[in-house]
């Protein structure tokens, strides 16, 4: 994964930030949204697409666009490079290819162990008991 050939590939539009702001919320575009097709990209190959739309299959729209948007700073500046942060960390924790969890058999030793402890305290609960006459 190239990111610096991802991040080329990334469309931003400034928009107008909604909620409270004052005299600024009408005039300053300071939110900003990221799109990134992953269909289209040139910078990932065909089996990272592939993983990419399994694991964010939630966050894709129809077209395989995947869509973030940023308002937590009063800069577009700013809310530009968090977008950026953000869309990068995703697409690397999408990359990561979880291992193959192996069963392993629990060992003889073990099983014996519990169930001498649960007969161990079978017999603790049975002499409690008042006895029969």
């Amino acid at each position: 994964m190239d990111t610096q050939k991802i991040i080329s590939e990334l469309d931003f539009k400034a928009v107008r930030s909604s909620g409270a702001g004052g005299q600024n919320v009408n005039k300053v575009s300071s939110k900003v949204v990221l799109s990134f097709n992953v269909d289209r990209s040139q910078a990932l190959s065909t089996d990272e697409k592939q993983l990419i739309s399994q694991k964010l299959q939630n966050r894709l729209n129809a077209d395989q666009t995947l869509v973030l948007s940023c308002d937590e700073d009063r800069s577009q500046l700013r809310n530009k490079e968090i977008a950026k942060k953000r869309f990068l960390d995703l697409i690397t924790k999408a990359l990561v290819v979880q291992k193959v969890r192996k069963a392993t058999k629990i060992p003889k030793s073990v099983i014996k162990k519990r169930l001498k402890a649960k007969k161990s305290l079978s017999d603790i609960k049975q002499n409690r008991r008042k006895p029969i006459i």
